[in-house]
């Protein structure tokens, strides 16, 4: 929630923002900066393009799952990625690479290779040389709903592998994504992050869809995600899909800016047992132990359980409270009973507390207070998955899930339950024609026990939400060019009916280079806080007291947020070692959502500030990812990320929703170097630099991470992590969203791990 007199969020400005003089569509085009932005990435692409022609290879087909993007990991279970590294010394695609570099020195007749060699030869010789692309084979799933490859889809997605998340020595989601160009993610405090796409962050970023293995962990109260209350144990993670822009014509409303989605390996994959442990100064403790069985040879199964206790952060001046832990245990099931049809149950419960300030109204002096406690939190869920192949391309999935969280906090509580179906079939319609289409429904329930602060009116609410989608691909030219057009409808209690369509077109200019482009509507509805919530934000001393009230009030009238996106993007793996990608988008946004001032009742004394649909806006930006194997034993890879943003409001209402132009930074760039030193030790190196947040005061940071593993044998890893190395601290967010006021300074920590399998 924001917060009416909070300086650090809404600093006094001398005038009123001015609104841009120019329209959305002609800022576009009369910005020097995204001019020269796509003249670079169109001379590039010129380049590139130009030069591979002389030789084509055959498109090759749709690959069985193989689950990697843009570098040459290859899946692998768990017995099988441990055993690469042990018995040949090397991670799997530091393998393959040298399998690559024997070949061509056997064929020039020349042992020397400096690893360098990709840079020396001129355009003409890459254009003649034969490639495979493993970068654009990686399979993905969450931008057509069915499996196609990164080369194959018209959108801009980045894959995070098994691989990629082992050696970044991450123990949770956030810290992964990290690396990946057009998300924005920063600390607010020990448990709590901010994450979002494009712009608009926030601890609610209520622009993002994120899912676990198809079922939504967005929550429909505030819109947005409990980070804390959703732990994945990575290790079992298979791959992590990140979609930046519009996936609501699959997706549905709030997949405005983009989609995470976690899947999570097969039970087939994590047969055995694991055990992971880390401690350190700030990760006092990350315990997680996994087993996996079969019972016969179609059905596999898993349980898992961990724990994990971290230290409070660093708040200049006093103590902070922001120490949690939590606990979490699940199992996954999958069977086989024939060769089409699969079968997946699966669940996970949890239950933890982390501690926090929270500012407490109260009816008599002193008016208000620092409440210093915990937020409960427990919950779990559990998932059934039918999903029924007649062949490649033709089946349909049945989908059922049932999810229950509860917080209680010092200020209010209450259960929120949804249960969700989804049934969705894939055809294909003569040579040209891949349609997907499906209908889905889902039941929201709340009960707030609301308090003098925070209160919903009514305190328990029911939200039904019915929708269904159909999408075509269409093959214009076979293995070249692809035209996809589709929508999702729903409709839903707060607004009605919605539509939210796309269309999108691919030309593939070869199988390692592929250009693509697009339109979509989306929206984001409005969820109860901006219908129901009765928020005493803070006492207003108007005069003598009592003072007034400021209160954050809901609003029946708000509308759904609107999106129209303009996207475009390139992709190429010239050679086996390198693989590049960039997408440039242009957001036109209507009806934004903020709070707005009303003129003071004096009876009783209170100021209320509504939400309200007060805004307009653009944004524009450029994401460029890119990764190069340079020898058998070192990969680098690096991504950068420029956002602009442009918010104007409304003639008769108060511009102070435009501060969010500064929520977000303008340039991001990551960069990590993976290098086995040995054959049983791998060293890895992540370099940070996040621009400032103008109107949170939050100034830029550059930061390093680094990973120190030894791995003597197939079944046992120890490292040792470092985070935020080059400052004994620093602020990543401030907090601008809700009575919880306390955020706290990111520490520098080290901790140790263990991984043993067996």
């Amino acid at each position: 929630m924001h917060c009416p007199g909070q300086q650090d969020v809404w600093p006094q400005r001398t005038k009123p923002m001015e609104r841009n003089p120019l329209r959305a569509t002609t800022l576009f085009v009369e910005s020097s900066r995204i001019r020269r932005i796509l003249i670079r990435a169109a001379v590039v692409s010129f380049l590139a393009t130009s030069v591979a022609g002389a030789q084509q290879v055959a498109p090759a087909p749709l690959p069985s799952p193989q689950y990697t993007a843009w570098s040459n990991d290859e899946p692998a279970d768990d017995e099988s990625a441990t055993s690469e590294q042990a018995n040949d010394g090397q991670t799997q695609p530091a393998a393959e690479a040298a399998k690559k570099d024997k070949n061509e020195k056997n064929s020039s007749g020349n042992g020397d290779d400096n690893g360098l060699d990709f840079l020396e030869k001129d355009l003409q010789e890459i254009a003649r040389t034969r490639v495979t692309a493993p970068a654009m084979d990686a399979e993905v799933t969450s931008v057509m709903r069915t499996p196609t490859t990164v080369g194959r889809s018209p959108a801009a997605v980045f894959v995070i592998t098994q691989e990629m998340i082992r050696r970044s020595g991450a123990t949770e989601v956030p810290e992964v994504l990290r690396m990946v160009p057009g998300l924005e993610v920063a600390r607010i405090n020990a448990s709590q992050w901010s994450v979002t796409s494009r712009g608009f962050s926030g601890r609610f970023a209520n622009k993002l869809l994120v899912q676990i293995d198809g079922r939504s962990i967005y929550n429909m109260v505030f819109s947005g995600v409990y980070w804390e209350a959703n732990l994945v144990m990575l290790q079992d993670v298979e791959r992590i899909e990140v979609i930046r822009g519009p996936g609501a014509s699959v997706w549905g409303s709030n997949a405005v800016n983009g989609v995470i989605n976690i899947i999570t390996k097969s039970s087939a994959d994590t047969q055995g047992g694991l055990f992971f442990g880390a401690a350190g100064d700030e990760l006092r403790g990350w315990t997680s132990l996994r087993y996996g069985g079969s019972a016969g040879k179609d059905l596999t199964w898993r349980v898992y359980g961990m724990f994990q206790d971290q230290d409070e952060g660093f708040l200049p001046g006093t103590q902070a409270h922001d120490d949690w832990r939590s606990g979490q245990g699940g199992f996954r099931m999958d069977w086989e009973p024939n060769r089409q049809d699969t079968i997946t149950v699966q669940g996970d419960v949890y239950g933890g507390d982390a501690g926090g300030e929270f500012r407490e109204a109260l009816p008599v002096m002193p008016w208000e207070q620092m409440v210093v406690g915990d937020a409960q939190m427990s919950g779990g869920n559990v998932l059934t998955r039918w999903r029924r192949d007649f062949d490649e391309g033709d089946g349909w999935a049945l989908q059922f899930y049932y999810d229950r969280i509860r917080r209680a906090w010092p200020l209010a509580s209450g259960p929120v339950d949804v249960i969700d179906i989804d049934f969705q079939r894939q055809i294909p319609w003569g040579d040209r024609h891949q349609i997907v289409w499906g209908a889905g429904y889902r039941n929201h329930r709340d009960a707030i026990d609301n308090s003098y602060t925070v209160s919903f009116i009514p305190p328990e609410k029911t939200l039904n939400v019915y929708s269904c989608f159909i999408q075509d691909e269409i093959t214009l030219v076979e293995d070249r060019l692809f035209l996809t057009v589709g929508s999702k409808f729903e409709h839903n209690d707060y607004t009605g009916f919605e539509y939210q369509p796309t269309i999108r077109a691919l030309w593939s200019l070869d199988e390692r280079r592929a250009i693509w482009g697009a339109v979509s509507r989306a929206v984001r509805t409005p969820n109860r806080l901006d219908r129901s919530a009765y928020y005493r934000a803070m006492p207003v001393y108007l005069g003598p007291p009592p003072p007034t009230w400021a209160v954050i009030l809901g609003n029946d009238s708000v509308r759904s947020e609107e999106l129209l996106a303009w996207e475009m993007g390139y992709r190429a793996q010239p050679t086996e070692r390198f693989s590049w990608d960039v997408a440039l988008f242009f957001n036109q946004y209507d009806k934004l959502v903020f709070t707005q001032p009303t003129p003071p009742m004096p009876t009783p004394p209170t100021w209320f500030w509504p939400w309200e649909n007060c805004m307009d806006g653009e944004t524009y930006g450029c994401e460029l990812s890119a990764t190069y194997q340079v020898n058998p034993n070192w990969k680098l890879q690096t991504a950068y990320t420029y956002l602009r943003m442009f918010l104007h409001t409304d003639a008769g209402f108060s511009p102070m929703g435009e501060v969010q132009e500064g929520w977000s930074p303008v340039n991001q760039v990551y960069f990590q170097s993976s290098w086995d030193l040995r054959r049983d030790i791998q060293f890895d190196m992540m370099l940070r630099y996040v621009d400032a947040l103008t109107t949170l005061d939050v100034p830029s940071y550059v930061t390093m991470d680094f990973r120190l593993a030894w791995c003597p044998s197939k079944r046992f890893e120890a490292a040792w992590v470092g985070r935020n190395l080059l400052t004994p601290s620093h602020l990543e967010y401030v907090r601008n969203q809700g009575p919880e006021s306390q955020q706290t300074e990111v520490e520098r920590a080290m901790y140790g791990t263990v991984t043993w399998r067996f």
